[in-house]
């Protein structure tokens, strides 16, 4: 049984997904996609999540919020921060309206792998708030990496 594949017969190559928010740890995240998807010889794709404010009462939106171009600046950033120079082949970028939890977890159905950062939110306030991180580590349809940027500045003072 010959193992070759034509170009057809290729499964299509699903990206590395990222999602950034801006934080240090999603800059961490961001790095760490970019070595895995240049290692796997897979696309990137970095992805940044919007959504209405959640307030109590009315909500009166300001006329000059741009919420889409808020979240491209803030992909933007993020990969000036994580990349300075030299930026990864094959990237792309996404801005998507939603909860971030959801809308990675529908990505993630089309990735090979799902990288996010991880706030350290843990004990009684991370038990009641959840994170998008917990979410789609126990719902993404691809395997999920958290980077922990808070433990490897612990390990680095060590």
């Amino acid at each position: 049984m010959s193992t070759d594949l034509t170009d057809e017969e290729h499964p299509e190559r699903r990206p590395v997904i990222v999602g950034v928010d801006g934080s240090d740890a999603s800059i961490d995240a961001l790095r760490q996609a970019a070595r895995i998807s240049s290692r796997l010889d897979l696309p990137l794709k970095v992805v940044s999540v919007w959504q209405y404010p959640l307030m109590l009462g009315t909500y009166v939106p300001d006329v000059n919020w741009a919420p889409e171009a808020d979240a491209q600046a803030v992909i933007q950033t993020t990969i000036d921060a994580a990349f300075e120079d030299e930026l990864p082949g094959e990237m792309s970028t996404s801005v998507r309206k939603g909860t971030p939890a959801h809308v990675l977890i529908e990505e993630s159905e089309h990735a090979e792998m799902l990288v996010l950062g991880s706030r350290g939110h843990g004990g009684f306030a991370g038990l009641l708030l959840g994170s998008v991180s917990s979410a789609c580590a126990e719902h993404a349809h691809c395997p999920v990496l958290i980077v922990h940027s808070d433990r490897a500045e612990l390990l680095r003072d060590e």
